[in-house]
């Protein structure tokens, strides 16, 4: 049985940080209280990956982290510290920017008939007669014929092998084609052999052919082919000589060596193409990620065969999914992967619309917990700040304050620029099933994408889960199509209402059929991209009204929360999904988890935030270029350096170049101006050389630092002792300014970690409090917070309660309380900055028994305890019953 999963901590892999650093800190984690090490994804990833989520290999661990014998040193390092492990997986998509993935190698040299073209998501027959067997690989600087003229498309050879290359790029040579250039080749030399290997592999069966005994002939005749041209070359000097010959001559010849490229089973083209005639599903808009055919069972064994191993011999206790939302059928994949492993601890990384339930049909653990992170964070946003701090954004910006509006603009948005090919493919396939409806057969293509552009953004959630091969359709997926249908009618009186009521049917549904199966699928496949894109990756660089609240799952509509709303959800967590992670910091957060807990505290004070913007941007007018920055990414700006602060000039400039980047208003990754980028990064120059700014900036900071860390110090304790596995994000037991990725990865200090914990048993807790600025405070709280989880495992455990408390007195609505189990109990402020640290007559009755303070090592009786002499030496208490 695998070791139970009661706290993890996630170790971010790279070439810079290998098995050996992480095997490490093993040590450090085993005294910092985890139970597991929580990796990120390490199976054989695409040269130089810094996340591992660009997978190539599936049967072997990733060499550039130390390969075998670096993995077996540190799952021996886990072993000999006591400790799990879990491990980030990707079933979704691999990485095919590189020949090293040999199945995508395999597929581009053979097309359909290779033995790996059913593991990836092709359509090898769209309508385009141009596209029909074909991959296009959208990698050229420039359009196609450019690029051949200039002689920029190579052809080369090692030993019977031949690529063609483009920069670094290099693909496989279709056998079939081989027949153009041995046949020049044997011309030249005058050899029969040459000439029978070139009329040998122009007779192999075509790349078309995918009925079995075609494919087995196939793959057995080029090999065989390939080995005797293989000693050909070797021991034919003047052979190998021609067939050099010939390709030099196909490289000084465009035409030749067009000819040669429209033989492959793939098309090179200008990387602008991908975004209207991609023909694969992807991850997102990542041309190099392409989804795999999960539902496919030898898929799923040959991608998985390596983990389950890991698992079945105790290497492995856990998995974390990488989004499952991507797959054709997340039921089965999850229904699969538990018959596969059913003692393992499963999380997925699901995003959840506020108020979305996670499916409860999914055997899984939970989540990985964006919406515990939104959850609570809205603990420590006053109500009252909303309306000021709203009234304010559209004062200064001039943008739109209605967030589902921006929703809706920006998902529409990334369907036309970003998403263009996979809403072309959905087209193509509902223009099928129209034919095939005489009712709807004259809908032409232009209708058709205006409806489903429309519907998809109209999609409050990122997909539903309809199975139309059982049947399967949940009332809340009925509701939640039936809605959508509604209200993308309600938006395009343009189109006709029939054509909504049609594609409601389809995708519920109420219309089988095989090509309706299959719409159904693709469809539920294609919402969560545009969400993803549409609103993490956009509509959050946005609508910066209080970006605070701009995060992964979140709704920065819903702008604050009371305690009772909380503990409902805590309860509820116990109830339903009592081993779901919960975390407040990811690899994939926009802004770290202390900076959010800084920034929370702008809702207590939004009239004097108010005034300092304003001071400020009065003050910046002089570091201006024209109208750039623009008022939005400016009010960005100032938000980014009051939570971060103190943060170092190109951080912030490599910040907000990816915020307005991501934005795509006035630049963007695909289309950047260099002239705004350039007038963003003066403007940021000039703020840090404005002596007089930065005191200003510094003097509105400097008040916020201490109450900042006391949302940080509750926040973080709330994460250790509340229903659910607590994870701690690398780093982040010590206080985290970090922002959006690459930011934070950036290279963890153990060292620093290690020797401050090494500290903490020989400091009281005054001393630990002198050294806030270090983080010694959030250390020891996330240390001693641990140890108790380890002690009362029951209490924290599924069966453990959750009981709220509720205070006394005039700051009683400033408390947040709970008790678990009836041995331990959680006290922390909120809204401190209103409180004014003002804690006199407020008071909390303990349940009864003895009480130990574990933070501050002093012992409380039951009944009202006093909170101004409970948090004294430190902001929030841990109480375990004595």
């Amino acid at each position: 049985m695998p070791a139970p999963v009661s706290a993890t901590y996630r170790l971010q892999l790279h070439p810079g940080f290998t098995f050996d650093a992480a095997a490490k800190v093993v040590p450090y984690l085993a005294a910092l209280g985890i139970s597991h090490v929580y990796c990120s994804p390490y199976l054989q990833a695409a040269p130089g990956s810094t996340h591992g989520y660009d997978v190539i290999d599936h049967t072997r661990v990733n060499h550039e982290l130390g390969g075998e014998a670096g993995f077996d040193r540190f799952v021996a390092a886990l072993r000999a510290a006591g400790l799990g492990q879990v491990l980030d997986i990707v079933p979704n998509h691999m990485a095919i920017s590189t020949a090293e993935n040999r199945w995508w190698s395999d597929v581009l040299e053979n097309g359909p008939s290779s033995h790996f073209a059913a593991y990836f998501d092709v359509e090898w027959d769209p309508p385009e007669a141009r596209m029909r067997n074909t991959v296009l690989v959208p990698i050229l600087g420039d359009h196609y014929g450019r690029e051949l003229e200039r002689g920029a498309l190579t052809l080369e050879r090692d030993g019977a092998r031949f690529r063609v290359r483009y920069a670094e790029h290099a693909y496989p040579v279709a056998p079939r084609s081989l027949a153009l250039l041995l046949g020049r080749a044997a011309r030249l030399a005058g050899s029969d052999m040459l000439a029978f290997l070139a009329d040998a592999f122009g007779e192999l069966p075509r790349p078309t052919a995918t009925d079995r005994a075609s494919v087995r002939r196939r793959h057995r005749d080029k090999e065989i082919l390939r080995a005797q041209l293989q000693r050909l070359l070797a021991e034919d000097a003047e052979a190998a000589h021609a067939v050099d010959r010939a390709i030099a001559e196909f490289n000084a010849e465009p035409e030749s060596m067009h000819a040669l490229l429209e033989m492959q089973m793939y098309r090179l083209a200008w990387w602008r193409s991908a975004a209207r005639d991609l023909g694969y599903r992807r991850f997102f808009d990542i041309n190099t990620l392409i989804g795999l055919r999960m539902e496919d069972e030898q898929v799923f064994h040959d991608t998985h065969r390596l983990v389950l191993e890991w698992i079945e011999r105790g290497i492995l206790d856990g998995l974390r999914i990488d989004h499952p939302d991507g797959l054709r059928d997340p039921q089965e994949y999850f229904d699969r992967l538990r018959a596969a492993a059913p003692d393992a601890w499963i999380v997925a990384e699901k995003v959840l619309e506020p108020g979305e339930p996670l499916r409860e049909t999914f055997p899984i653990q939970g989540t990985t917990g964006y919406d515990f992170l939104n959850l609570v964070l809205r603990l420590f946003v006053d109500p009252a700040g909303e309306a000021p701090l709203t009234a304010f954004y559209a004062e200064f910006t001039g943008e739109p304050t209605d967030y589902a509006e921006v929703v809706h603009d920006r998902k529409l948005f990334v369907l036309r620029e970003v998403l263009g090919s996979d809403v072309n493919r959905l087209t193509d396939l509902l223009l099928d099933i129209c034919e095939r409806h005489l009712r709807y057969r004259d809908y032409s293509r232009h209708h058709l994408t205006a409806a489903l552009r429309e519907l998809v953004a109209c999609f409050p959630v990122y997909r539903t889960y309809v199975r139309p091969s059982t049947g399967d359709v949940s009332d809340r997926d009925r509701r939640i199509v039936c809605e959508a249908a509604t209200a993308a009618a309600a938006r395009r009186t343009d189109l006709e209402p029939a054509l909504f009521d049609f594609l409601r049917d389809l995708l519920l549904p109420g219309i089988r059929g095989d090509l309706e199966d299959e719409f159904t699928a693709r469809f539920q496949q294609l919402t969560g991209p545009a969400m993803a894109k549409g609103v993490e990756d956009t509509a959050f660089y946005t609508y910066n009204r209080f970006v605070a609240l701009n995060e992964v799952g979140g709704d920065p509509s819903r702008f604050s929360i009371d305690p009772g709303r909380f503990h409902a959800a805590a309860a509820d967590t116990l109830r339903r999904w009592p081993l779901g992670m919960l975390t407040t910091a990811t690899h994939d957060t926009k802004r770290g988890e202390d900076v959010r807990a800084r920034l929370a505290l702008l809702s207590e004070c939004p009239a004097q935030w108010a005034a300092a913007c304003r001071r400020w941007s009065s003050m910046a007018a002089r570091h201006r270029t024209g109208d750039m920055p623009d008022r939005n990414a400016e009010y960005l700006l100032y938000q980014t350096l009051v939570g971060a602060w103190p943060i170092e000039a190109e951080r912030l400039a490599a910040y907000m170049e990816k915020a307005t980047r991501e934005a795509k208003v006035h630049t963007s990754w695909t289309a950047p101006n260099a002239e705004y980028d350039r007038a963003v990064r003066r403007f940021i120059d000039g703020l840090y050389g404005d002596v007089e700014l930065r005191a200003e900036v510094e003097a509105f900071v400097a008040p916020l630092v201490a109450p900042g860390r006391v949302n940080a110090l509750a926040q973080t304790l709330i994460r250790l002792t509340a229903p659910g596995v607590p994870d701690t994000y690398q780093g982040t037991e010590l206080w985290s300014l970090s922002l959006v990725d690459p930011d934070n990865r950036r290279p963890v200090d153990f060292e620093v970690r290690l020797r401050a914990l090494a500290e903490l048993d020989g400091l009281d807790p005054v001393a630990i409090a002198a050294r806030a600025d270090e983080g010694l405070p959030k250390l020891h709280v996330v240390r001693e917070a641990l140890a108790l989880r380890r002690r009362q495992v029951s209490a924290f455990g599924p069966d453990g309660t959750y009981t709220p408390l509720e205070a006394d007195g005039n700051r009683a609505a400033h408390v947040v309380a709970f008790a678990r189990g009836g041995v331990a109990v959680t006290i922390v402020p909120r809204l401190v900055l209103t409180a004014r640290g003002d804690w006199s007559g407020t008071t909390l009755t303990l349940p009864a028994g003895t009480w130990r303070n574990v933070l501050t090592r002093t012992t409380l009786p039951d009944g009202p305890v006093a909170l101004d002499a409970l948090w004294q030496t430190l902001p929030v208490a841990l109480l375990e019953r004595t």
